[in-house]
């Protein structure tokens, strides 16, 4: 994929230029929602938002990342939602009756693929997407963006338009409370689930 030329395209008009860069980064984006966001139609609603809004925007692109740009615009729309989460909070039926064992899956190696390590994979996923979820939006992006995405220091920066200590700072203050909350929650863990939860968040 030629993307310079394929942004170039798409600046000037091009939908098909620009539905090729949607294809390219859709399950980015929409990973990034889903972690951020905790749920699958809110990811889904964000990462919509977010790439209409870049194909509105292209002619304002300025050659940087445009990985960095798109998760500026999707990361923007989460926490747009959370803050109005938050306003006028509001749980459904579906939400409280949901198992969301086959829909969250954090990356955790399988070493060794028994039906009780799944059990407990599960388990832990559940876990930490419930840790995430607890913490304030600025805390919850930076970590998503830096544990779960891998962007350096400089790319959630980049990307938050936060300056470096105060990415640094948000990210081991979220770390900490997700120690803190998988901690907390131990009962509810296996002993080699809780292990492989504070290790995940070291």
């Amino acid at each position: 994929m030629n993307e310079p030329a394929l942004i170039e395209s798409a600046r000037k008009g091009d939908l098909d230029a620009f539905n090729t860069l949607v294809v390219a980064y859709q399950h980015q984006v929409f990973n990034l929602a889903f972690r951020i966001m905790g749920d699958e139609a809110a990811a889904a609603d964000a990462t919509q938002e977010a790439f209409i809004s870049a194909y509105k925007h292209m002619g304002t692109f300025r050659g940087e990342s445009f990985k960095s740009w798109i998760y500026r615009i999707v990361t923007n729309a989460c926490y747009d939602e959370l803050r109005r989460r938050k306003r006028r909070p509001a749980v459904s039926l579906n939400e409280l009756t949901d198992e969301r064992d086959t829909e969250i899956e954090y990356d955790i190696p399988d070493q060794a693929p028994t039906p009780e390590d799944r059990v407990e994979q599960r388990e832990l996923a559940r876990a930490i997407q419930a840790g995430i979820d607890t913490l304030p939006p600025d805390q919850r992006i930076t970590l998503v963006l830096s544990d779960v995405q891998g962007l350096s220091y400089e790319e959630i920066a980049l990307v938050t338009g936060a300056h470096l200590g105060t990415v640094k700072s948000r990210l081991s203050r979220a770390r900490a409370k997700l120690r803190d909350y998988l901690l907390a929650s131990g009962e509810l863990l296996s002993g080699a689930s809780r292990l492989r939860a504070e290790q995940e968040v070291q």
